[in-house]
């Protein structure tokens, strides 16, 4: 491709965010030139916990792309233990998927190649901005990027954005079991110790589990043999195969925002959306890879028109979430959210919907919280400041 030949959107990662962006840019206009770029070839692995959320799967919908609901058997329970032994089990409002990334995301990027856009195989290391255009690697001219090529993005680099802080950067390890905790829920262990952390069990379709370990700040994380130590001590009897663990880092959406002004936009992890409450972030970057896509047909006006929708769209969220995941670094607190939650539906339904959607806290939801939290005994949890 000539860089005289300039494509309307040039969009750097093709999974659930990049995916998203090109979907929703081709359904405004199906017309537009659209290229996704990425260094992967589909289907691909990606760490991950294979969560798809209901929250999720709306997004996809609207997106057109149907069924995709098929590609994993609902999941319709959730189950959660706090560091102090408090216990929370119910039916979610709609359930849950779990499908491999290795499935779902193919299927996003098959969607989007069906639509119009276009599949280039290559690794982005640089990108020169024009008053008109973007140019990548000398190669590829664009009149907008959207970059979304995750935690590491080599966009983000580009725009100098700052880095995430220690304390606004998850670390988790993932790997495969043959075996689920429970084939009906989606099962969340909290352990104890001077950082938010939890193990998980999410039951695959056919049988096994998608098992993984996750500290919410990096400075508590450890070797990725320590990691899988403490998913073990969680999750005995439901061990990973070796073979199949991996380690990832996840930038919280606690850091800083960054979303320029201009022809290059930000989403998904290259954006630092991941949930800091649940690790989730495969709702936040389809979302924003959705606005992205409408914001990318204003040529250069895209990177105003994307800030001011991300913070309509995802700011009240955000500062909930941000609020939450400090309280959540007291243990006792976490404790009084799982007894809440575990006395009521709605307090239950509105911690799904902060943890899996961009649902805020509602005041009936804190307020028996707090109840909780001052009724319930102390326990001997570090706090951190």
């Amino acid at each position: 491709m000539s860089v005289d030949d300039v494509v309307d959107l040039a969009v750097v990662g093709a999974g659930p965010a990049g995916s998203a962006a090109a979907l929703r840019a081709l359904q405004l206009r199906p017309d537009a030139r659209v290229l996704l770029v990425d260094a992967a070839e589909f289907p691909r692995d990606k760490t991950c916990g294979d969560g798809i959320a209901a929250h999720a799967l709306d997004l996809v919908e609207a997106l057109g792309v149907p069924g995709v609901s098929r590609l994993g058997p609902p999941v319709p329970r959730m189950r959660l233990r706090s560091p102090g032994g408090r216990v929370v089990e119910r039916t979610c409002a709609r359930p849950n998927r779990v499908v491999p990334r290795t499935v779902f995301d193919a299927e996003l990027v098959a969607a989007a190649v069906a639509r119009g856009a276009r599949l280039l195989h290559h690794r982005v290391r640089h990108l020169d901005v024009h008053p008109d255009r973007v140019v990548l690697d000398g190669t590829v001219a664009a009149r907008v990027v959207v970059g979304a090529d995750g935690a590491n993005s080599a966009v983000r680099r580009q725009l100098g954005a700052p880095a995430s802080a220690p304390s606004a950067t998850a670390v988790a390890v993932r790997g495969y079991a043959r075996s689920a905790v429970d084939p009906d829920s989606l099962v969340i262990e909290f352990a104890e110790g001077p950082y938010p952390a939890y193990a998980w069990s999410f039951p695959l379709p056919g049988g096994g589990a998608n098992v993984g370990y996750g500290v919410f700040d990096r400075r508590g994380s450890g070797s990725r043999a320590e990691l899988v130590a403490r998913l073990k001590a969680l999750l005995p009897a439901h061990e990973p195969d070796p073979d199949s663990v991996r380690g990832h880092h996840l930038p919280l959406s606690t850091g800083p925002r960054h979303h320029p002004d201009g022809r290059v936009l930000l989403v998904g992890d290259a954006a630092a959306l991941v949930n800091p409450l649940t690790g989730e972030g495969i709702f936040d970057a389809l979302a924003s890879g959705a606005l992205a896509g409408r914001a990318a047909l204003r040529g250069a006006g895209a990177g105003a028109a994307h800030r001011v929708a991300m913070h309509r769209t995802f700011g009240r969220h955000h500062a909930h979430g941000a609020l939450l995941a400090r309280l959540l670094r007291r243990p006792h607190f976490l404790d009084a959210a799982v007894v809440a939650a575990s006395r009521s539906q709605a307090v239950f339904d509105a911690a799904v919907d902060l943890g899996l959607g961009r649902g805020t806290a509602p005041a009936h939801a804190l307020a028996r919280v707090a109840l909780s939290y001052a009724t319930l005994p102390r326990t001997n949890g570090t706090f951190v400041r």
